[in-house]
């Protein structure tokens, strides 16, 4: 991404609205940190989202419970003016007052942010629309990537073609109420996810599952957007503990780390901006 496109907020969330192709899909990795933010996006990706349960786990409070608004925003101003076009996972908002959700979401705006994931919790649907409708009137740049929990904390929709309605009646009410895209984490199976991707006007976001399909058959189904949410955050943590349980037991810790120096790095550039140098 150039400097010159970054800089100016419109282009930059319309090359993020780009990114959403079909045949070619955003490949979203999810960062809870700066560090881990900067490091996915020297590996090339152009994008990078944040996961809500790492940065709910860093503060020591449950994921889902819209108790990390400051320390979301915090992480936003982190990463908002870095070289990388930056998606917010904000919960449902953190309040259920749109107008409180279009405020964080004009703040988030304010600093950097291109797209913003708004979950409904299987919370009323008109409430979700009215959610996402405050915001983009507030921040009409902003990309709205709307959530349905029918998956994730429901028990889906039931057997057959007819199952799919009520997950397509709360996605069909959130793109009328003007969001860009719709996520529907939990949903692996391969015909359901292409009747969404046929019936839906916006981009189907799909989370990556290593017991689902693949990258390329989703690519194949449709789908526009696929992120991992808080895959890579918990293998990290999984990495860690089987280091540790390694020089425990006197064997080299296996895996791949980059060095002190690199990591280090990736934060000079910020100590300069704020010295002013």
């Amino acid at each position: 991404m150039s400097d010159s496109v970054r800089q100016d907020p419109a282009a930059a969330a319309t090359g993020f609205a780009a990114l959403h192709r079909a045949g070619d899909p955003l490949v979203l990795p999810n960062a809870w940190d700066h560090a881990s933010a900067c490091l996915l996006a020297a590996r090339g990706f152009p994008a990078i989202g944040t996961t809500s349960l790492g940065v709910a786990a860093a503060a020591g409070v449950p994921d889902g419970t819209s108790a990390t608004r400051e320390e979301t925003l915090r992480l936003a101003l982190a990463l908002g003016s870095e070289p990388f076009l930056l998606s917010v996972d904000a919960e449902g908002g953190f309040s259920d007052d749109p107008d409180e959700v279009a405020a964080f979401a004009r703040e988030l705006a304010a600093v950097g942010a291109v797209g913003i994931n708004l979950e409904d919790g299987m919370g009323p649907v008109r409430r979700h629309a009215a959610k996402i409708a405050a915001v983009k009137s507030a921040a009409p740049g902003l990309f709205v990537n709307a959530r349905t929990d029918t998956y994730w904390l429901g028990d889906g929709d039931g057997d057959g073609e007819a199952g799919l309605g009520a997950t397509l009646r709360r996605l069909d009410a959130y793109q009328e109420a003007g969001a860009d895209g719709v996520f529907v984490p939990g949903l692996t199976d391969a015909g359901r996810i292409a009747a969404l991707v046929d019936a839906l006007d916006v981009p189907l976001n799909i989370l990556y599952s290593p017991t689902g399909p693949p990258l390329p058959h989703l690519t194949d189904l449709g789908v526009r957007r696929i992120s991992v949410g808080s895959l890579l955050y918990r293998r990290a943590l999984g990495a860690a503990v089987e280091a540790m349980a390694d020089v425990r037991a006197g064997r080299e810790a296996a895996g791949a780390a980059p060095t002190y120096a690199e990591v280090r790095a990736l934060g000079e550039g910020r100590d300069e901006g704020r010295d002013g140098g």
